[in-house]
C-alpha cells in the first residue's frame, strides 16, 4: 500500500475557495446567444412520449426570503422578485445568472406566468386534464397557482406531478414554487453535496434542476407504465396504470433499430407480436393496474447448463453495447396515445464453465469494463447545459472502450438514460446517498488503511454510519423503492446500488433483500466499498492504494467497483486550482502511459482468474478532484489520440470464461 498516496489524499474541506468561471462548449454558446427559449427544449420522458405538451424551461423570476415562519417568508402573495434566473439550473450554478447559494435558513421562490392557448382552453373542454410536471427539485419543494397551494414534495432528486386542470382559463396564473433545502445539515439525500465542499465532495446545489412542463392528456390516461422483457420466454410484459379500466388498447411495434434512431413513424415496418391481455386490478387508491403480455413468435426457451453456450434467439433481436437493438411502439389506449420504447436483454450473475460466478448479459459472462460518472459540469453542476452534452460524455466513454458508466449517487435525466440505451452504454445506477454529517475517519479513513477490518464490521450502529434518525432511515427506504419506480423501464440499468463507502449505510442485506424483491430482474450492489455485509450479488471492492487483486466469493461474483483515480490538473480548466487525486501526474501524456501500465500489467489480467467488472475513477474532472478523463469543462481529453487504451476492443465484447484476452 502507498501510504504516502493515500495519507495526501485525506479528504478536506475547502468552503473557503473562490471557483473560477468555467464554462463548457455548450454553455458558452448559450451565453452567447442570448436566447432563453431553448433552454433543454427536448421532450424530457422520451420512455413515455406524447405529442401534446409545453416545456417551461426558461427564465423565471426568484426571491430569496428567510425561513423565518412569517407570512412574507411563507404565502405566496407576498412575492418580490430579486432577479431573473435561467430553470431549470440552480442559482449556484454559473448557467443561472444568479451565482447565489441558498442557505438551509433561507427559502427560494420562484415565479412565472402560466399563459394558455385558445386550443388549451378548448381541450378543457373537451374534458382533457393537464399535468403540470417538475422532473426534479432539490430538496423539498411547495408549489402554489396563485394563492392557492397545489401540493409539497420532498427529495430532492425524484420527478412529481400535480393537476392543474381546474385553474386553466383564459387569464394568465402565477406559478409559484417555494425550496428549501438542507443539504448535509439534515438526513436528506443529497448525494456528493456539501455546504463545506472539497476534496471528494462538491458545491452544494439547490432549487429547480431539471425540466418543468406540463402535458394534456385524456381524462383516463395512462399514468405510467412498467415494462418487464421476458428474456427466456420470448416476451415482454406490460403494467399499465390508469385512472379507471380502458376500453381499447393497441400495441404497435415498429422493426427494431440499433443506429441510435427510434422510428415509430416507421408504420410501414412492424414487428409482429401476439398480445394478451392477462389481468386487470384494482389498487388501494383505486387505480387500474392492467397486465398485458406482448410475445414474439416461436418462443424461445433458456435451459443451456454454461451460460457461454446459450444461443442466440432467432425471433427477436437482443440488446447490448455492441448491438442496442430497441423496439419502438405505440400505444392506444381509448383515446390516449403513448410512444416509447423496450429491449430484449437480460442481466444475471452465473457461474461460467468452471465454476465461477460471473455477470452475465443474455447469459453470457459479460466483462464490465466501467468507469465512474459523477455527472457534474462546470456550468450546470448537476444540471447538464443541453441534450448534446449527454450524448457527448457517454460517447466519449463508449470510445474510449468502456461499456459501462457508473452513475455515481446520483440520478440523471430521463434523457440521459435514454441515450445510454440507443447508444449502448451499461448503467450501473447508485442510490443517493444522505444521512447526517459522516464522521470520514470511520467511513473513509478507517477503511482505506484497514479493509479487512470495515469488512467484519456490522452496518446496524447507526450512529458510526449517520444514520441515528429512524425518520431518514424509513425515508431513505421509500426513496430507493421510489427510484427503482422511477427508473424500472430503462433497458441499459443492469445493477442497483443501494450504498457507497458507508456514507448513510445501515441495514445492507436487508436493503438488498428488499431491492431484490421489488425488482427481481437486475443483480445488486448492496454495499459498494468496504462495509461488506455479505448480501446482494456482488462482493465489491474498492481498490486505490494497493495492486489490484481478485477475492473470489462462492455466493457472488467479484468485481473492483472503484479503482484508479489518477490525476492530472489542465491549467484553465479546472475550476480551482487545488489539485485532489489519487496519484498525481504533471501531463496527460505520463497519465496516459501510467493507465496502459494500469489496464494491461493489474486489470486486465484479472478477468481469467474470476474478475467480473471494474469502475475506474473517473470520466470527468469535478472541482479540484481533477481526476477524470477529460476536464471539468469538457474540453480537453487527457488521452492522446489513438492511445492503446482508447479501443480495448477485446475486452468490450463478451468473452468466454478460457479465452485468454489478447
Amino acid at each position: 500500500m502507498n501510504l504516502k498516496d493515500a495519507a495526501a489524499n485525506l479528504n478536506q474541506a475547502h468552503p473557503e475557495d473562490i471557483l473560477h468561471s468555467l464554462y463548457t462548449p455548450w454553455g458558452e454558446m448559450m451565453m452567447r446567444s442570448g436566447s432563453y427559449d431553448d433552454i433543454l427544449p427536448e421532450y424530457p420522458r422520451p420512455q413515455m412520449k406524447r405529442t401534446d405538451y409545453h416545456m417551461l424551461n426558461g427564465l423565471w423570476e426568484y426571491a430569496f426570503v428567510p425561513a423565518d415562519g412569517s407570512s412574507s417568508s411563507e404565502d405566496s402573495a407576498y412575492f418580490t422578485a430579486q432577479g431573473s434566473i435561467r430553470v431549470p439550473f440552480s442559482p449556484e450554478a454559473l448557467l443561472s445568472g444568479v451565482h447565489r447559494r441558498l442557505e438551509p435558513t433561507e427559502y427560494l421562490w420562484y415565479h412565472r406566468e402560466l399563459s394558455f392557448s385558445t386550443e388549451e382552453l378548448s381541450q378543457k373542454e373537451e374534458t382533457m386534464r393537464c399535468i403540470l410536471h417538475f422532473d426534479a427539485v432539490d430538496q423539498e419543494a411547495t408549489v402554489f397557482l396563485g394563492t392557492k397551494k397545489l401540493g409539497t414534495h420532498s427529495g430532492g432528486y425524484l420527478p412529481f406531478s400535480l393537476d392543474i386542470t381546474e385553474y386553466v382559463n383564459a387569464d394568465p396564473v402565477s406559478l409559484y414554487v417555494k425550496v428549501r433545502d438542507l443539504t448535509d445539515t439534515g438526513y436528506a439525500t443529497r448525494g456528493k453535496q456539501t455546504l463545506n465542499r472539497g476534496g471528494m465532495f462538491y458545491t452544494a446545489q439547490s432549487g429547480i434542476w431539471q425540466s418543468v412542463w406540463y402535458e394534456w392528456v385524456p381524462k383516463n390516461y395512462v399514468i405510467n407504465y412498467k415494462i418487464t422483457p421476458e428474456y427466456n420466454k420470448a416476451s415482454v410484459t406490460f403494467v399499465l396504470c390508469s385512472p379507471k379500466p380502458f376500453n381499447h388498447l393497441e400495441f404497435r411495434i415498429s422493426a427494431p433499430s440499433c443506429d441510435g434512431t427510434l422510428a415509430q413513424e416507421n408504420t410501414g415496418s412492424l414487428t409482429q407480436m401476439r398480445v394478451r391481455k392477462i389481468s386487470e386490478q384494482q389498487d388501494s387508491f383505486g387505480l387500474t393496474h392492467t397486465t398485458v403480455v406482448l410475445s414474439f413468435p416461436a418462443s424461445v426457451t433458456y435451459s443451456a447448463t454454461d451460460p457461454a453456450d446459450a444461443p442466440e434467439p432467432v425471433n427477436f433481436k437482443s440488446w447490448s453495447p455492441e448491438h442496442p437493438w430497441l423496439y419502438p411502439f405505440t400505444l392506444n389506449a381509448d383515446e390516449d396515445t403513448v410512444d416509447g420504447y423496450f429491449a430484449m436483454r437480460c442481466f444475471s450473475v452465473e457461474k461460467d464453465s468452471k465454476g465461477i460466478l460471473r455477470f452475465c448479459l443474455n447469459h453470457k459472462p459479460y466483462f464490465l469494463h466501467g468507469i465512474l460518472d459523477q455527472g457534474y459540469w462546470s456550468d450546470g453542476l448537476m444540471t447538464a447545459p443541453c441534450d448534446e452534452a449527454f450524448v457527448y460524455d457517454i460517447s466519449l466513454a463508449k470510445g474510449l472502450g468502456f461499456n459501462m458508466l457508473r452513475k455515481h449517487i446520483k440520478l440523471e435525466s430521463l434523457r440521459w438514460y435514454y441515450h445510454c440505451d440507443r447508444l449502448g452504454m451499461i448503467v450501473w445506477q447508485d442510490m443517493v446517498s444522505g444521512g447526517s454529517t459522516y464522521h470520514m475517519p470511520w467511513v473513509c479513513y478507517m477503511p482505506t488503511l484497514f479493509p479487512h477490518m470495515s469488512a467484519h464490521t456490522k452496518d446496524n450502529h447507526y450512529e458510526l454510519f449517520s444514520r441515528g434518525s429512524e425518520e431518514g432511515r424509513k425515508s431513505w427506504e421509500q426513496e430507493c423503492l421510489d427510484t427503482i419506480d422511477h427508473l424500472y423501464n430503462v433497458p441499459s440499468i443492469a445493477v442497483w446500488v443501494p450504498f457507497n463507502e458507508g456514507w448513510g449505510q445501515f441495514d445492507a442485506a436487508r436493503i438488498a433483500k428488499m431491492v431484490a424483491k421489488k425488482d427481481p430482474t437486475r443483480p445488486i450492489d448492496h454495499a459498494s466499498g468496504w462495509f461488506d455485509q455479505k448480501g446482494g450479488d456482488f462482493r465489491s471492492i474498492h481498490n486505490y492504494f494497493r495492486p489490484l487483486q481478485v477475492k473470489l466469493d462462492e455466493k457472488r461474483a467479484f468485481v473492483i467497483s472503484e479503482y484508479g483515480g489518477y490525476a492530472c490538473h489542465i491549467d484553465g480548466h479546472s475550476s480551482v486550482d487545488r489539485v485532489y487525486g489519487y496519484q498525481k501526474y504533471d501531463t496527460p501524456e505520463e497519465m496516459a502511459a501510467a493507465l496502459k501500465q494500469l489496464f494491461s500489467r493489474q486489470l486486465f489480467p484479472l478477468i481469467s482468474k474470476g474478475l467480473s467488472g471494474a469502475v475506474y475513477t473517473q470520466l470527468s474532472d469535478v472541482e479540484e478532484e481533477v481526476n477524470g478523463l477529460v476536464t471539468y469543462d469538457r474540453r480537453i481529453v487527457k488521452l492522446p489520440v489513438g492511445h492503446p487504451f482508447a479501443a480495448p476492443s477485446s475486452f468490450a465484447a463478451p468473452y468466454s470464461h478460457g479465452n485468454k484476452p489478447e
